[in-house]
């Protein structure tokens, strides 16, 4: 499973980046506005701090718009990947952008059949929103479950990109049932490395090696 971070906070993503860990980047117009700085600018400057793909959104709603916007954020760099929303525009945008290899990301997604269309048009990725779809009384999870079903039945190459993630469980539970990516908030990537029963061994074989009144670096 790759891992993305969904954030806009270039100084956040350059440390995680540094761990090796870090496959892509996604961002929003919420994320985008509260790092308090230019749109441009901070997608190039994320596009720099890593090689994988990089999610930046269209504001425009309708497809010309969506098309004029794609333009000029294709130009920031190899690795930017279009997104758009899960509309008739969006979607007509997306198999527009693919026939002329861009990366699209169709975000959004809260239905097989919304998943569906985006495997026709296209998409190199498509992204569930499992929490907001738990929020509202639905099942995240199975929503991945049954994409990854159909698109197994028709071996469709778009990926699926597990977004809205919440905490550990949804990573853990999207990989077991394969789904190909999962953006997360950086502190969600942290929590993954934590166990108490590492911290605790940890402590306790510190506490051994102080006993032995050595040291390795000299």
């Amino acid at each position: 499973m790759k891992f993305f971070v969904d954030t806009a906070d270039t100084a956040e993503i350059a440390e995680l980046a540094a761990t090796g860990l870090l496959d892509g980047v996604t961002t929003n117009p919420t994320l985008i506005a509260r790092s308090g700085r230019d749109f441009i600018e901070v997608v190039a400057e994320i596009c720099r701090l890593v090689d994988g793909p990089v999610s930046a959104e269209v504001i425009a709603s309708d497809h010309p718009g969506m098309m004029r916007e794609a333009g000029i954020l294709r130009e920031l760099a190899d690795n930017v990947c279009i997104k758009v929303p899960m509309t008739l525009d969006g979607l007509k945008t997306c198999k527009k952008l693919s026939a002329d290899g861009a990366m699209v990301n169709v975000t959004l997604c809260f239905s097989l059949g919304q998943a569906l269309l985006a495997a026709k048009a296209g998409a190199t990725f498509v992204s569930p929103f499992i929490g907001r779809h738990d929020d509202n009384g639905f099942d995240g999870i199975d929503l991945i479950r049954d994409i990854r079903l159909v698109y197994d039945n028709y071996n469709f190459a778009t990926e699926i990109l597990a977004a809205s993630v919440r905490h550990p469980i949804h990573v853990l539970e999207c990989a077991r049932l394969g789904a190909d990516v999962a953006t997360m908030p950086a502190p969600v990537i942290r929590n993954l490395v934590k166990h108490v029963l590492t911290d605790k061994g940890i402590e306790g074989f510190l506490a051994d090696w102080a006993k032995t009144g050595q040291t390795i670096c000299g």
